[in-house]
């Protein structure tokens, strides 16, 4: 099922995702929800906080980005991307293993605005997946970035949080307008809700 991606201002993407200790059905369907949305939306990954649920659950699919590479290391050894997608990870953990680098992100809880975030350009990943396996890989390029996006997500850090201040400052009336939009409709759904 396509879920709504919740925008910036929701409270919700800033709570720090509770641990998931067995995949249970309800863990699946938010998975295959996860993915359907995140491949509806054309994004590169969607965390569960983006769909109102504060878990430490998240989606990746790097194979439709052709202009930006990504790597991928398993036991070691060189392995393909596109074979390892879509990616589902679960209590995710990274640690960086190369030195930080600029490159430009975007978020599907912040339509239309993009900004230049630095990161490590390689890091090394512990999860679970979909099955509650142990997954272990070292990646870098923009699955890198994209796992560390993620992960931000299941903290309830936001890529405009590791924005260097001009750029925030620039951004802020899209910010402030994107914020006010999100509180509105809120504020809506609660009355509405009362009414009902």
């Amino acid at each position: 099922m396509i879920l709504e991606v919740v925008k910036y201002g929701h409270p919700v993407l800033r709570q720090k995702g509770a641990r998931v200790e067995t995949v249970t059905p309800e863990v699946q369907q938010l998975i295959a929800d996860l993915l359907e949305t995140m491949k509806a939306c054309h994004g590169v990954g969607l965390a569960a906080q983006q769909v109102g649920r504060a878990l430490q659950v998240t989606v990746i699919d790097v194979r439709e980005v052709q202009d930006r590479p990504s790597t991928l290391e398993l036991n070691g050894k060189p392995a393909d991307v596109n074979a390892f997608m879509p990616l589902v990870l679960i209590n995710p953990e990274t640690k960086p293993v190369a030195d930080p680098v600029k490159g430009a992100e975007g978020c599907l809880s912040f339509p239309e605005i993009y900004g230049e975030i630095s990161r490590p350009e390689s890091v090394e990943v512990k999860a679970m997946n979909q099955h509650g396996k142990p997954v272990k890989f070292r990646c870098g390029g923009l699955l890198a970035r994209a796992v560390q996006h993620e992960l931000d997500h299941l903290n309830g850090i936001l890529f405009i949080d590791r924005m260097d201040k001009s750029a925030k400052d620039e951004l802020r009336p899209q910010l402030e307008a994107l914020q006010a939009a999100t509180k509105a409709a809120l504020q809506k759904g609660r009355e509405a809700k009362r009414k009902a």
